[in-house]
């Protein structure tokens, strides 16, 4: 049988460090051993250092089961301990072999299951770990902020561990990390406040820290240990993601030696899936722990972890709330819908207070108003320009402007957050620069060293510092949320008060043009009885002059007194049309049920001798019930009936036909609704149906009065009438054959259902 080590042997530089394998190093560290198991109980994987914790070297457990090498006793209490899903359990299996105790660590690794064993350490007095933890939780629950837990969880994860030095490490959005809290012998130079690069930690190990959240190195100087395999099989290897032995990569070991560490325990913070820091315990000389203290130093992470939403959100809350309150009080204001206001709500400290801005400012017309360390107005302009030609209509919010916008002279703010209020206004919030000062262990442009051996990890860990100028504080989600609900809640406003003014306008408008109305009214009343007396007296004197010409019928006057008497006539006949015509206004209100049929009796019995005089037909069917003015209708009627007789052909005598619908029916042309329709179709001349809208208009005539008599306003007057009771007209022509009048009255509901 053939085996071979898996030790990967890729150099690793700095150059290429953040693409290494450190999941699959093929070694150990040396304080126990490994053995992988196939699913048949066979060992495919094994340190060489077996030999050193029991008598049986790796060549001669390759390849046999592990009850060969083993025993069975060994095997079944391993196997009960997989098959009761015991495997990563938090304590590990105690359990003799070949004589010896050992620890063991199981977890499944691509279908081999890993066993890690480390000798039996000596008992632990829980009892003290156990009384250490629940002072730990009282203590725990008198602390008001996220960065008091931490501190208090530094204070406690040393006292249980031991270690020289433990940090509560914080990473940012870019993974740059802080000491936020730290614990440490009072001999030792603190670390607490400083910043570390993100590539002292790079992605792959980022990604380990979250599936393996607990890691030791006992010894910094040990010398790794290698695996081997049985070899059958080209590329085969193991993945130590989960491993509590796994060797660690020698770039991390050197930065670890740069620091004068000896040994170290990591344990992860997960929050949200996202790695949120570590707890770092460095010790200076060599320093092992047995599972139970690092159970007990795990569990000081959770309590972390299960804590942070809880005291991140108490802290925001309490401000959210503020910037919540100072939004409903501006919501609140019942302020008179004029610009006006503008200037009551930008003096208003809770305009600030939403977003817990310097400055706000509101650009609306044109015009900017202003409220404390608010950039100047050519600073706004410049600004707005550069949004427009970003062609940005959203939301912007940032603590450093000049990362998107090159402005000059801005060194008054630094952040902003900028809401459009419609297509040339906006509100900007916005923040002075804050000079802040970094303090990095170590200057992290110099993470890497170069020398004659080569590159390598920095080697200086002395505070360096760092000036950042040029930003402001960043702005709170809950600050930018509360900015944009009350953007919002602002545009509405100017909204209305846009609105408000043209209601205003229109209401003015409307005002002067009823007032007009009644004017014209008032003129037109006055003008047309001042203007019937004089045709009377015209009409009086001329027809008693033509009686006193009786008897002198060759006189050349009598034909010019009868032109005067028929055009005072004409007149007179135009006068009162006008008087009709204007007295129809909006009686919607005044509507009633009236019956049709009662209309066209009261109608055709006051036309009787002209519908004679004319040998007209007058052929009609029963009408509807409709809503509508009975004095109205009779007009209508009567207009109707007479434009017929008017233009009647000279060649047949007058056949006027009046058909209805006898129940509601929909026109969708017209109302999209149910209505009743009356027809009139005639005999007569007709016309061309380009002239069909033109017809009913004031004063249109398609032949001159010499054809035909007649003042323009009679189905003028027929078309006001149907806009007052809701309904329309429609006229349908053939030139030569003759005309048909459509009138349309919507129905009730009830009537539509019927």
């Amino acid at each position: 049988m053939k085996i071979k080590d898996i030790v990967n042997r890729d150099i690793v530089t700095l150059t290429n460090c953040d693409q290494e394998p450190i999941h699959i190093p093929g070694k150990i560290q040396p304080h126990g051993f490994l053995i992988g198991l196939t699913q048949d109980w066979k060992i495919d994987f094994c340190t060489q250092n077996i030999s050193s914790f029991v008598n049986v070297l790796h060549t001669q457990a390759l390849g046999k089961t592990f009850e060969a090498v083993f025993g069975s006793k060994a095997q079944k209490q391993i196997f009960d301990y997989i098959n009761e899903d015991k495997i990563q359990d938090a304590f590990p299996l105690e359990i003799d072999l070949n004589g010896k105790l050992f620890q063991i660590s199981i977890h499944k690794s691509y279908g081999i299951y890993v066993l890690e064993a480390e000798p039996q350490f000596d008992k632990e007095k829980l009892a003290d770990v156990y009384t250490q933890t629940i002072q730990f939780v009282t203590q725990m629950n008198n602390t008001k902020s996220l960065k008091d837990l931490c501190a208090l969880v530094a204070q406690g994860t040393r006292e249980i561990t031991g270690y020289d030095r433990v940090m509560i490490y914080r990473f940012d959005e870019q993974y740059n990390g802080e000491v936020f809290a730290e614990n440490c012998r009072e001999d030792l130079e603190p670390f607490l406040g400083l910043h570390y690069p993100h590539t002292d930690i790079p992605v792959q190990a980022r990604e380990l820290y979250i599936k393996n959240q607990l890691r030791l190195i006992v010894d910094i100087n040990y010398e790794p240990v290698p695996i081997f395999t049985v070899d059958d099989k080209e590329g085969k290897n193991l993945d130590l993601s989960l491993s509590i032995l796994r060797s660690t990569s020698p770039i991390h070991v050197e930065y670890l030696k740069n620091m004068g560490v000896g040994a170290t325990l990591t344990i992860s913070l997960i929050h949200h899936d996202r790695l949120w820091g570590l707890i770092a315990c460095h010790h200076y000389s060599e320093k092992n722990i047995s599972p139970e203290i690092r159970l007990a130093a795990k569990l000081q992470g959770q309590f972390i972890t299960s804590q942070i939403d809880i005291r991140q959100s108490n802290d925001e809350y309490i401000n959210a709330r503020k910037a919540l309150d100072a939004f409903e009080h501006l919501t609140a204001l019942e302020l008179p819908l004029v610009e006006e206001s503008l200037e009551t709500i930008i003096q208003m400290p809770q305009l600030l207070q939403i977003c817990n801005a310097a400055g706000v400012s509101i650009v609306f017309r044109d015009k900017i108003y202003k409220s404390g360390l608010a950039p100047s107005d050519e600073q706004i302009t410049a600004l707005i320009d550069s949004i427009d030609k970003e062609k940005i209509n959203h939301l912007i919010a940032t603590n450093n402007i000049t990362d998107h916008f090159p402005l000059e002279k801005c060194s008054n703010f630094a952040g902003i957050i900028y809401h459009s209020l419609g297509s040339s206004d906006f509100i900007i919030w916005s923040r002075p620069e804050t000079i802040s000062e970094i303090n990095w262990g170590g200057d992290p442009e110099k993470s890497i060293i170069k020398d004659s051996t080569g590159l390598h990890p920095r080697n200086s860990f002395n505070i360096w510092k760092q000036i950042v100028k040029g930003q402001s504080s960043d702005w709170k989600q809950f600050e930018i949320n509360t900015a944009a609900q009350y953007a919002h809640a602002l545009h509405n406003n100017l909204m209305m008060i846009m609105l408000s003014e043209e209601e205003e306008k229109y209401r003015h408008q409307s005002e002067v043009l009823r007032e007009t109305n009644l004017e014209l009214e008032n003129i037109n009343w006055i003008s047309t009885h001042d203007l019937q007396e004089p045709l009377r007296k015209i009409q009086m004197i001329t027809s008693k002059m033509m009686s006193d010409l009786k008897e002198e019928p060759d006189n050349p006057f009598s034909g010019s007194l009868e032109r005067v008497s028929k055009s005072a006539s004409r007149m007179r006949g135009l006068l009162e049309d006008i008087l009709k015509y204007t007295r129809i206004k909006n009686t919607k209100d005044s509507l009633e049920k009236t019956d049709l049929n009662l209309i066209l009796d009261a109608t055709l019995d006051e036309m009787k001798e002209v519908i004679a005089e004319s040998n007209a037909v007058i052929e009609y069917e029963k009408l509807p019930e409709v809503h509508a003015i009975g004095f109205l209708m009779r007009q209508l009627f009567s207009n109707v009936i007479q434009n017929s007789l008017k233009y009647a052909s000279p060649e047949r005598n007058p056949v006027i036909k009046i058909t209805a619908s006898q129940e509601p029916v929909i026109i969708k042309d017209l109302f999209h609704v149910y209505c009743h329709w009356i027809r009139f179709s005639d005999n007569g001349i007709g016309f061309e149906q380009q002239y069909a809208e033109s017809i009913f208009k004031v004063f249109t005539r398609l032949h001159t009065q010499q054809q035909y008599s007649g003042s323009g306003v009679g189905l003028a007057l027929c078309k006001k009438i149907m806009q007052a009771v809701g309904g329309t007209i429609h006229a349908e022509g053939k030139l030569g054959e003759g005309t048909a009048i459509t009138i349309y009255f919507p129905c009730d509901p009830e009537d539509s259902l019927a």
